[in-house]
């Protein structure tokens, strides 16, 4: 449904005005509150009710919450999420929903059936934009009952990685279908990932209501007032397993991983298909080194 005279829904025409980038901090602020434990159980239990959050993965019990940001950022006892045993495949960084995949072309990635938007714009990178044109990419959505930590699709080490403030449209669907590149328009930080073999990238997108993004090899944090693009070369490379821990989103989001040309195969996937931290969703492609 749209409004007489517009092209969207009503709903888009709320966030159009909505100050987008102050409520998301705001709604940071209070998720980091301390408040009284019976108003926060309280709260945490009608959040898992609504959005059928499986408590049962988490290693602490509701009690042991101090803020609502400690529940959104739960971590998962350690066997809730078991890796692919092929040391080859490229593993899920997230829990979520396939939004989009495929190859990019032209410097193209699918936003959503009939939108496009620029890998150049993406990345604000020229010399990386080429370097992945040709390559493929998959974004995968976090819905609010998702566990919100990103993990590493492979095993290698972070030397570099590249922040870009910018708006927090939400990326729900009614973002996704209604916003002309939004992933390239809100703010996002990118990890870097050096395998042996080759580089790939985990784009971290920002919406409305995400407090923070948060990554463990710098102390950057997303969304603060006169923040300015950055990109940072760390003075000692990070080293990961596959599989492990890279930061959080505090409040949910999107990723999208790209590839450069012929480095991995995609798994069959399907749109809007459930997806688990771990879980394969690619292959290095068998004649990369041949």
């Amino acid at each position: 449904m749209s409004l007489p005279g517009f092209g969207s829904p009503p709903a888009y025409y709320f966030m159009l005005i909505l100050p987008r980038n102050l409520f998301s901090r705001i709604c940071g602020f209070v998720a980091d509150v301390r408040m009284p434990r019976l108003l926060l159980n309280a709260l945490i239990r009608l959040f898992v009710r609504i959005f059928d959050v499986n408590l049962k993965e988490a290693k602490q019990q509701v009690s042991e919450f101090r803020t609502f940001n400690e529940f959104f950022t739960r971590q998962l006892l350690p066997d809730a999420r078991p890796l692919d045993p092929d040391l080859n495949s490229i593993l899920s960084p997230v829990d979520g929903y396939v939004g989009e995949f495929g190859g990019i072309s032209n410097g193209l990635l699918i936003q959503a059936k009939g939108l496009e938007y620029r890998l150049a714009d993406l990345l604000d990178d020229p010399q990386r934009s080429g370097k992945y044109d040709g390559g493929v990419f998959i974004t995968i959505y976090l819905a609010p009952q998702n566990y919100h930590r990103i993990h590493s699709m492979v095993a290698g080490e972070v030397s570099e990685f590249s922040y870009i403030p910018g708006d927090l449209w939400t990326v729900s669907p009614l973002g996704v279908h209604h916003v002309p590149s939004l992933f390239a328009r809100n703010e996002r930080l990118t990890t870097f990932l050096n395998s042996d073999k080759g580089e790939c990238a985990l784009v971290k997108v920002g919406a409305t209501v995400v407090g923070r993004i948060r990554v463990r090899y710098h102390d950057q944090v997303s969304n603060r007032f006169g923040a300015v693009a950055k990109q940072i070369v760390l003075e000692t490379p990070f080293k990961l397993e596959r599989g492990e821990e890279i930061g959080m989103f505090e409040l949910g989001s999107t990723v999208i991983c790209l590839f450069p040309p012929e480095q991995i195969e995609l798994h069959e996937l399907q749109l809007g298909q459930k997806i688990f931290l771990g879980q394969a969703i690619g292959r290095f492609s068998q004649n990369l080194n041949a």
